[in-house]
């Protein structure tokens, strides 16, 4: 069984500090699905919610994809790199 956490995206967007974090939450345990939720103050339209995801993808690397449901970026980490 996967465990899941959640966290926000808040009005400072995408920071160095945020993707850290995210990247030690995957690393310290066994966690392989994360919810972002994304606030009102950090996106106009979905379309920047896409870009948040991308952007967390690329930081993350290969074994990492993420999914978009509303205003909400689901982030999985994979046991081998996706194509």
């Amino acid at each position: 069984m996967t465990s899941q956490q959640e966290i926000q995206l808040g009005k400072k967007g995408l920071t160095n500090e945020f993707l850290e974090n995210l990247k030690k939450r995957f690393e310290s345990s066994k966690i392989n699905n994360i919810k972002i939720s994304v606030l009102k103050n950090a996106r106009e339209s979905r379309e920047d919610v896409k870009k948040y995801g991308s952007e967390m993808v690329d930081y993350l690397g290969p074994k990492f994809t993420f999914r978009v449901l509303g205003f909400c970026i689901f982030v999985k980490k994979w046991r081998k790199e996706r194509g």
